[in-house]
């Protein structure tokens, strides 16, 4: 010992490898409470998700093909400033092209079976099959108009932009901290989708293992015979990894309730009842054209009563979060730009009708509303506004 050490010796509080703690200094930095140093926490998964259902919603305010352009162009530039590496932030690329089948398909029906808009403008003509008389008001074949065509134009773009918004929710938000942050009352449903997403990639890798086993051994991997020899040792791995897991989750304390009155239960049961219903109705409003005045009231109604039976229900689960995601200022921006889009869209919808909807009747070229493009820029407000999370910083 030096002259001073005061007579102490180096203990296992002074040296963090003698208690086993082996990680890098940066690393056991950063695990120290919600203020680590060198680790930026990243925004709340339930925010970017309602950024995502916002712009979603706004996509179906309009069938201006400029304006839902613009929509896809935010959620893509905002996908690309902050997604990470993570094999599930690529479903965004996945999800376009779900929104190209999709727009090519409504298309396709729309040539081949008809369209019972009108229209002058005749671009070819299809043999037509004759149909049955009960087969009234369906056509295969015949006159294809630009008017029937660009109204299906219209109505398969705003379904593909409807996708590509819940594709960049789920590029933007992490699967597994979006299930953490759920409510207790959704405690239960919320292991079963952990568990359900833990064990496919096994299943893949099991797939993968034997299939390759069997092409080394000179052994059929395809075709029924090879399906019926994978699949069922597949099978008894997964049976067998399923009672391993059962038994090490009851050993743990899962599913584990906790005693509530029951007139608690029943004013649960009500709520969320009662506020799902809400929902519904209020959802169903906004996409009518007569029910956007009490649909959004009774949308908001319907959310704040399933929300409140949430929280009575979650009451019966006993469980603790470890480092939960904190809803902070940049979680309050991201979802409060993709609202201000919507609640702009929808009031542009009631107030200017004309310029969302382009009319196909006669046909006109559609043109980009201002005020309502200018509205959708606030999407943009996360890229610039959130910075983007690096991860822990290397050590200096």
């Amino acid at each position: 010992m030096g002259p001073g050490d005061s007579g102490r010796s180096v203990t296992a509080r002074t040296v963090p490898h003698a208690r086993g703690d082996v990680r890098p200094p940066h690393v056991r930095r950063s695990a120290s409470g919600p203020a680590r140093a060198g680790y930026r926490v990243a925004v709340h998964p339930g925010a970017w998700w309602l950024w995502s259902l916002s712009l979603g919603t706004a996509a179906t305010r309009t069938t201006n093909p400029l304006l839902l352009a613009l929509l896809v162009t935010a959620s893509a530039y905002v996908v690309a400033t902050h997604r990470s590496a993570a094999p599930w932030s690529r479903s965004y690329s996945a999800f376009a092209r779900l929104a190209v089948a999709v727009l090519l398909a409504r298309l396709l029906f729309a040539v081949a079976l008809g369209s019972p808009i009108p229209g002058t403008h005749t671009l070819f003509t299809l043999p037509e099959v004759p149909l049955p008389h009960w087969a009234q008001g369906i056509r295969l074949g015949g006159k294809v108009t630009a008017e029937a065509v660009a109204f299906a134009a219209y109505d398969g773009l705003k379904l593909a932009t409807l996708l590509i918004c819940v594709g960049a929710a789920n590029a933007l938000a992490s699967p597994a901290r979006l299930l953490k942050s759920l409510p207790g009352a959704l405690y239960e449903m919320g292991v079963a989708v952990v568990v359900a997403l833990t064990f496919a990639p096994h299943l893949i890798a099991d797939v993968q293992r034997l299939r390759a086993a069997r092409r080394l051994r000179g052994r059929p991997d395809r075709g029924v015979r090879g399906l019926l020899q994978v699949g069922l040792p597949v099978l008894e791995g997964a049976l067998e990894r399923s009672v391993a897991l059962a038994a090490a989750m009851e050993s743990r304390g899962y599913g584990r309730t906790a005693e509530v009155p029951a007139p608690v239960r029943r004013t649960t049961a009500a709520l969320t009842l009662g506020g799902l219903l809400g929902v519904c109705a209020g959802t169903y409003g906004l996409l009518t054209a007569d029910g956007g005045t009490y649909g959004l009231v009774v949308l908001l109604a319907g959310a704040a009563a399933a929300l409140a039976g949430l929280r009575l229900g979650g009451r019966r689960s006993l469980r603790t979060r470890y480092r939960p995601d904190p809803w902070d200022l940049r979680a309050w921006l991201v979802s409060g730009s993709g609202a201000a889009v919507a609640a702009l869209l929808t009031l542009a919808s009631a107030r200017d009708p004309e310029a969302l909807h382009p009319g196909v009747v006669p046909l006109v070229a559609p043109t980009l509303p201002l005020w309502p493009a200018a509205a959708v820029l606030f999407a943009l407000l996360p890229a610039f506004a959130v910075p983007r999370d690096p991860g822990p910083r290397k050590p200096s």
